[in-house]
């Protein structure tokens, strides 16, 4: 029998410890036993329903097919999102390049090579009979290629691989959370809109109440029945009340310029954004993840959990190094001194070959680098676990708000009912002399407090179930009759055992 060579043997000593990973594999985090968010004995908004959470896109809840516009604009154009999702491609084309190294790199090669021999350096003189002109030329052209494999004999590239993964994971969970924080600005913006629209249709309701007081005083006046002095009051009022439309209109105009940079687009091209409270739907029923639910949802908290698993595989390839490993390959070489004996045998070489590296001695820096390794998975660890509560936190805050909205919105209409009874009864006896102009005055400021009271809490009211969308949305997930497109998701970006 033939000796088989030594790179075979090589191969046959390594294959049943080329599978073996070191370092340690990554689990996902149980998701939590807790079935709700609040505290026994808070009070929670019947809007609230838990459940597996809202649909991908929940700001369709609130009725408005021009923020629903503006919104898929947003995502359509807006520069940061973008940015973003070129971040993400190319954190995909990095991994699929990390993945590339575990496979065979073959790689081929040509040379054209011309050469003078200086003969004088080898000791010959005068003339010499090979090169009766000088020194001899020679011309020599070769073409081949080499194939190597990397045994991977403890997983260290299949650990870098699983690292990258993780990695382009967490882009990815990054990316949805911008998609979704980009929607509730847009969301939140057209909602502080609409409120400034309200308040100054308010406070122009209340100026042309006022005009109708001075017009009234000057009536009274010139009948004898009243004062130069409820005139001046009158006139002083509405002055006063005029002077607050300015800072509306300005509050206004930033309000416009900022939904035009969410809307990718120079604020001069916005069109006219005619959304009014009363034209949006409070969505009855708000659906909302449970918290088992929450941790497999919301971007952030997959982001942490991806960037867990990156660091788990960091302390694998940390592992890795401290053993050895092997790279075995075989190259070809056709070379000759002209071009027609590229394709003679006689002019054919190869080589095979077996590499062994193995750490000996490194002065303790391959440890320290795995101990820090691990160290650095315990920090994401504790990342992790502060991100969820802090999700958590986020949406009691937004419930526990929600219910104290619905009792806002009840108060601040009680109390507009009586301020506007009150202006009119007021009114009324000032127009008969029975009362001055000061109670009339006194009655309008209370009625557009609560008027404007009103507006603020029926826009906190929307603002905070935007939030709440927001808080439990959970990014771009894809949900049943959702034809809406999705952002790529790495293969392997799943945690396994």
């Amino acid at each position: 029998m033939r000796r088989p060579p030594p790179l075979f043997l090589a191969a046959a000593l390594a294959a049943p410890i080329a599978g073996c990973t070191v370092g340690p594999d990554f689990a996902r985090p149980q998701p939590p036993g807790a079935l709700a968010y609040q505290p026994p004995g808070e009070t929670v908004s019947p809007r609230a329903q838990l459940g597996r959470g809202p649909a991908q896109r929940w700001w369709t809840a609130f009725g408005s097919p021009e923020l629903d516009a503006l919104v898929d604009r947003a995502l359509a154009h807006n520069a940061t999102l973008e940015a973003s999702n070129a971040t993400l491609s190319a954190s995909l084309n990095e991994l699929r390049a990390v993945r590339g190294r575990r496979a065979p790199q073959i790689d081929a090669n040509a040379r054209i090579d011309q050469q003078q021999v200086n003969l004088a350096a080898f000791g010959f003189s005068g003339s010499n009979p090979l090169a009766p002109g000088g020194n001899p030329e020679f011309h020599l052209y070769s073409v081949g290629g080499g194939v190597s494999y990397d045994l991977d004999l403890f997983g260290g590239l299949r650990r870098q691989a699983e690292q990258s993964a993780a990695l382009a994971e967490s882009q990815q969970r990054q990316t949805e959370a911008a998609h979704l924080t980009i929607a509730g600005q847009v969301v939140g913006q057209v909602l502080t809109i609409a409120a400034l629209r309200a308040q100054i249709a308010t406070a122009n309701a209340l100026l042309a109440d006022d005009q109708r007081n001075v017009v009234l005083t000057q009536k009274r006046r010139a009948g004898g029945e009243g004062t130069l002095v409820e005139v001046l009051n009158a006139q002083s009022q509405y002055a006063a009340d005029r002077g607050d439309l300015p800072q509306l209109d300005q509050q206004l105009a930033e309000a416009r310029h900022l939904l035009a940079t969410l809307l990718g687009m120079d604020p001069a091209a916005l069109p006219p954004t005619e959304i009014d409270l009363a034209r949006l739907t409070l969505p009855a029923a708000i659906p909302v993840a449970l918290p088992s639910e929450l941790v497999h949802r919301r971007p952030d908290i997959l982001q942490a959990e991806a960037e867990l698993h990156a660091a788990a595989a960091a302390v694998g390839v940390a592992t890795a190094r401290l053993y050895p490993d092997i790279t075995l390959g075989a190259t070809l070489t056709q070379g000759a001194p002209a071009v027609d004996g590229l394709i003679r045998n006689a002019f054919r070489g190869y080589d095979l070959f077996a590499g062994l590296t193995a750490p000996i001695f490194h002065g303790g820096t391959l440890k320290a680098q795995r101990a820090a390794a691990i160290d650095r998975a315990r920090a994401s660890e504790a990342r992790y676990r502060q991100t969820v509560l802090s999700a958590f936190g986020q949406v009691t805050d937004l419930l526990s708000a929600i219910g104290s909205d619905d009792r806002s919105i009840g108060n601040q209409q009680e109390s507009v009912a009586v301020a506007q009874r009150s202006r009119q009864l007021s009114r009324r006896s000032f127009e008969v002399g029975n009362s001055g102009i000061l109670q009339v005055l006194e009655a309008e400021r209370l009625y557009q407090r609560a008027s404007n009271g009103l507006v603020l809490a029926r826009t906190r009211q929307f603002l905070n179930v935007a939030r709440l969308y927001v808080a439990t949305a959970g990014g771009w997930i894809e949900t049943p009759g959702d034809a809406s497109p999705k952002l790529p998701v790495p293969g392997s970006g799943s945690a396994t055992k």
